[in-house]
């Protein structure tokens, strides 16, 4: 712990990156073990995501970028609301433009192409990790700039949070693939690689705010509003397939608790 608190930050942002990567190909290393998954586990799973991601958003990226603008002599809900919308915007604007398709649908999503659905599938979680990654770095780039509100084990606990959900993740993408005839190991590969995004957004988020700090509040924001998009625009109705099903309900609220008592014992 201590050796890994040494490093420079962007090392942090990368190594903890890395780890959710890691967590992914483990959700996707299920696909060697099971042809397919029960549908109540999978809701279950996708709403304790969800959880989770909701609890970040505010826990780790909202209230510290609420604390460090009134530290300033900018209002201190105008970086969270600027930073929020933009961060949604930009997820709205992606799912338009990005070729995709999500676990469970065949509906292809964005500009049209004809490549493969295992691509589309990828490219839908991919999506969904770009801005997990970017938590992650902007998290260990604020604790770098010395705020009293943001530190190194807040941005561990958050590390930790986006990993857990990122199990999932990578189940949804390789057990598909698999129950439509494609090998263990190459629906594992497809899997895996749509966490690869999470250790390059972290440690392009990291260096961002490292060379703009004034931006630090609005970055913070920016993820958390991603995340958001993220979690109403897929998660949710994931994990509600079913209308009367509660099992998305109470993994989302067992997600939320989870990544609450991270944040607050860690942090």
């Amino acid at each position: 712990m201590e050796w890994f608190i040494e490093q420079h930050p962007v090392m942090q942002a990368l190594l903890a990156t890395l780890f959710t990567w890691g967590v992914t190909a483990l959700g996707a290393a299920v696909v060697f073990f099971f042809k397919e998954i029960n549908k109540n586990v999978l809701t279950g799973m996708l709403g304790f995501a969800a959880g989770v991601m909701i609890a970040a958003s505010f826990w780790s990226l909202l209230a510290p970028a609420i604390e460090m603008a009134e530290l300033t002599n900018t209002p201190a809900w105008f970086p969270a609301v600027v930073g929020f919308l933009f961060g949604g915007l930009f997820l709205l604007v992606t799912d338009k433009v990005l070729p995709h398709v999500h676990p469970g649908t065949e509906v292809r999503e964005g500009i049209k192409t004809d490549w493969q659905r295992s691509v589309l599938l990828v490219l839908a979680i991919t999506l969904h990790n770009i801005p997990e990654g970017l938590a992650v770095g902007v998290a260990f780039g604020a604790a770098a700039a010395g705020y009293p509100t943001a530190t190194v084990a807040s941005a561990i606990a958050l590390a930790i949070g986006i990993g857990l959900q990122n199990f999932p993740e990578g189940a949804a993408v390789s057990v598909p693939l698999r129950k439509n005839g494609m090998s263990r190991l190459k629906a594992f590969s497809y899997g895996q690689a749509s966490g690869l995004v999470e250790p390059i957004a972290g440690v392009a988020g990291a260096a961002l705010v490292l060379m703009m700090q004034p931006l630090l509040p609005y970055a913070l924001s920016f993820a958390a509003g991603a995340m958001i998009y993220v979690v109403v625009e897929e998660l949710i109705p994931e994990a509600k397939v079913e209308r009367w099903n509660d099992v998305g309900t109470i993994g989302a609220m067992l997600g939320f608790a989870v990544m609450m008592f991270l944040d607050v014992s860690l942090g």
